[in-house]
């Protein structure tokens, strides 16, 4: 991807200081089968819970952590719950992405101020150990943002959750048995509507005071698209962003357009410490990954200078390469995880590279369109 300089500014002029993603929750049918699928496959951890037990209704949630990446499962306890609405329409997948910020009530403030839609008014909860104050904003489709601000060193993840007891690492911050390696969101993708990209982006620039930093257009031979990333100073918070482009054949972001039935969450990157590592269990436990050809690998080397693993590994597991002016990063992409050809996961490492592996996305692109013509979904 080719990087832009803009005039974004970060947390300046009144924009909030963010501090990374809070949690990412998904809507999904069965909280506890999710749980455990994201136990048992990618070695998370349950560490919190909210439903029956805690007084709500209408819903029951999941916290699931490793290291610094925390999910919320939610699913419907009745059919009249908005979430059963939500799966429905969608099926499994991203509702909220929530910011841990500073000031919660302000970050709200402002972003409603420059145009943001409010969804729920900032929020406090007490207990012995700190203070927890959110509030909630609307984003593309029906996803939203939720600003999160943690006083102190409150006992519970959220009001109405009580703890779960959990190993997600032992004292030394290494990982606990089962544990995949993936240490932190490094990034999380939106597929967006043909002809939107450019209001997006607007919106996390004068809404959030995010910079954009790279844009990137891609075409194969039957597909295209058009991509910018926005980020805040610090890469903290990431997003890549895709509209479809005009093209032979339905391209894979309209093929997500299509079964989400609207805009969200296309993948979410997971940083690994040793990606290697990462596809090999993962696959031992029946991940699917997509295919990368073998021709890939006959010019990687010259293509992206001296690298430290093995070819023969990278190769091995389809694992991607590319390189950019602060270094290299190696990258691998699921299948989606659910029936729906809709959200999946990316592997992540990097060597100092600050790119997205915009050398990799046409070889991506073209990976994907081989799965779409075997599903059927590419005309």
């Amino acid at each position: 991807m080719n990087s832009v300089s803009t005039n974004g500014n970060g947390s300046k002029n009144g924009f909030p200081h963010f501090n990374g993603f809070d949690y990412v929750e998904l809507y999904t049918g069965n909280a506890k089968q999710s749980a455990h699928f994201f136990s048992t496959v990618f070695g998370f951890k349950p560490i919190a819970f909210a439903g029956l037990e805690t007084g709500w209704r209408d819903r029951a949630s999941i916290v699931m952590q490793q290291r610094d990446v925390r999910l919320i499962l939610t699913a419907p306890l009745v059919p009249e719950s908005a979430v059963a609405a939500h799966v429905l329409e969608h099926g499994d997948g991203v509702k909220d992405i929530a910011f841990n910020v500073d000031d919660a009530a302000k970050a709200f403030a402002t972003a409603v101020k420059h145009g943001a839609t409010a969804v729920t008014e900032p929020i406090s909860f007490e207990d012995e150990g700190g203070r927890i104050t959110k509030a909630t904003i609307k984003a593309c489709g029906n996803t939203v943002h939720s600003f999160i601000q943690r006083d102190g060193a409150p006992q519970s993840f959220l009001p109405d959750f009580e703890n779960v007891a959990t190993k997600a690492a032992d004292g030394n911050g290494k990982p606990a048995d089962g544990d995949s390696e993936l240490g932190a969101i490094d990034h999380i993708a939106i597929s967006l509507e043909r002809d939107t990209l450019d209001q997006w982006v607007e919106f996390y620039q004068n809404v959030l005071g995010l910079r954009q930093s790279h844009q990137e257009d891609v075409t194969t031979e039957y597909s295209a698209m058009r991509s910018k990333v926005v980020q805040d100073e610090a890469r903290s918070i990431v997003f890549p962003m895709m509209e479809p482009a005009t093209g032979k054949r339905k391209s894979q972001i309209e093929e997500y357009l299509n079964f989400h039935r609207g805009p969200g969450v296309q993948h979410v990157a997971l940083a690994s410490d040793d990606i290697i590592s990462s596809v090999r269990t993962l696959r031992a436990r029946n991940i699917g990954f997509l295919n990368t050809p073998r021709c890939y690998y006959e010019m990687l080397e010259e293509r992206v200078g001296q690298i430290d693993p093995e070819i023969k590994d990278l190769c091995e597991l389809g694992i991607l390469v590319d390189r950019d002016g602060w270094g290299y990063l190696m990258q691998v992409f699921t299948e989606p995880m659910q029936s729906r050809p809709t959200m999946f996961f990316e592997l992540i490492q990097r060597y100092g590279a600050r790119g997205f592996g915009g050398g990799n996305i046409k070889a991506l692109f073209e990976a994907v369109e081989r799965e779409q013509a075997r599903r059927g979904t590419f005309n």
